[in-house]
C-alpha cells in the first residue's frame, strides 16, 4: 500500500499534467489537502512531504487538529481552510482558528465571521459557495444571486473576498464535468471584472474530477481520498 507522501506526489503529478494540458502556468493551481476525519498524524505526514494547505469540514475536529499540529510543528506555518457548511453557532471558532472559508452562502454568516474575527489575525479569506448544478440538497447560492452576496462580503471589514467555490453534481462523464466547471469559470470571470485582481480564487475540483476542473480554470483543487486514502464517515458532535 502506498504512503501518504507517495499518494501526495501522485496527485501533484496529476495537477502538473492537467495544468500543462490546459497551457496554464505551473503555479496556477494550488492543492488543498482535505484532511477531514483523518488525525493529526496524517497531516504531519503530508506536511513533512511539503504540503502546507489543509481543508477541514467539521469545526471542532478542525480546531482540535489545528491545535495538535501546531504543538507538533512549532514555528511551522500551515494554512487552514474551512470547507464544510457554516452554521451560525459555529462561526466564532471558524473565525478564530481558520485562514480561509470556502462555503459562505448567506450574508448573516458573513457578518458573524467578520464580527468575530480577532483583530490580530488580519482579514479572513472568503469564497462564496455557488450551487452551480441547482441541486435541492446542495449548499450554495444560485448563480443569479452570487453578485449580491459577493458585494455584501466585500463590504465587511474583517473579511477578504477571494473568489468562488462549487461542488457540482457528481458525474462520471468528462464532458458533463467540464460543462459545470465552465459555467463556474464564466461566472468567476464576470465577477473578477467587478472586483479586480484580489478576486483570484476559483475553488473547484476534487479527486474524481480534478482534471476537468483544472482545464476550466480552477485555482484550488480540494483533494482528500487520493492523498489520505478511504475515509470513514465522522459526524461532528454538536
Amino acid at each position: 500500500m502506498s504512503s501518504i507522501p507517495e499518494r501526495l506526489q501522485a496527485v501533484r503529478d496529476a495537477i502538473v499534467a492537467a495544468t500543462n494540458e490546459a497551457r496554464r502556468p505551473l503555479d496556477a493551481v494550488q492543492l488543498l489537502a482535505v484532511s477531514k476525519t483523518f488525525g493529526p498524524d496524517a497531516v504531519l505526514a503530508a506536511a513533512a512531504a511539503g504540503q502546507r494547505a489543509f481543508g477541514e469540514n467539521y469545526v471542532q475536529e478542525g480546531v482540535d487538529k489545528i491545535a495538535a499540529v501546531s504543538v507538533a510543528l512549532p514555528g511551522e506555518r500551515l494554512v487552514w481552510h474551512f470547507i464544510g457548511p457554516v452554521q451560525s453557532n459555529k462561526t466564532r471558532p471558524i473565525a478564530e482558528h481558520f485562514d480561509w472559508v470556502h462555503t459562505v452562502e448567506r450574508e448573516k454568516i458573513a457578518v458573524r465571521l467578520s464580527d468575530q474575527r480577532p483583530a490580530g489575525l488580519g482579514p479572513l479569506n472568503v469564497c462564496v459557495q455557488v450551487n452551480i448544478s441547482g441541486e435541492a440538497s446542495k449548499s450554495g447560492v444560485a448563480p443569479a444571486e452570487v453578485a449580491e452576496l459577493a458585494e455584501a462580503v466585500a463590504r465587511l471589514p474583517n473579511l477578504r473576498l477571494r473568489g468562488l467555490m462549487a461542488i457540482p453534481e457528481p458525474s462520471d462523464d468528462f464532458t458533463e464535468q467540464r460543462a459545470a466547471f465552465a459555467a463556474m469559470r464564466v461566472l468567476y470571470e464576470q465577477l473578477r471584472e467587478r472586483f479586480g485582481a484580489g478576486f483570484d480564487t476559483l475553488s473547484m475540483g476534487m479527486s474524481a474530477d480534478m482534471r476537468a476542473a483544472i482545464l476550466e480554470g480552477a485555482t484550488i483543487v480540494r483533494v482528500g481520498s487520493a492523498i489520505f486514502g478511504a475515509r470513514t464517515y465522522n459526524k461532528e458532535q454538536a
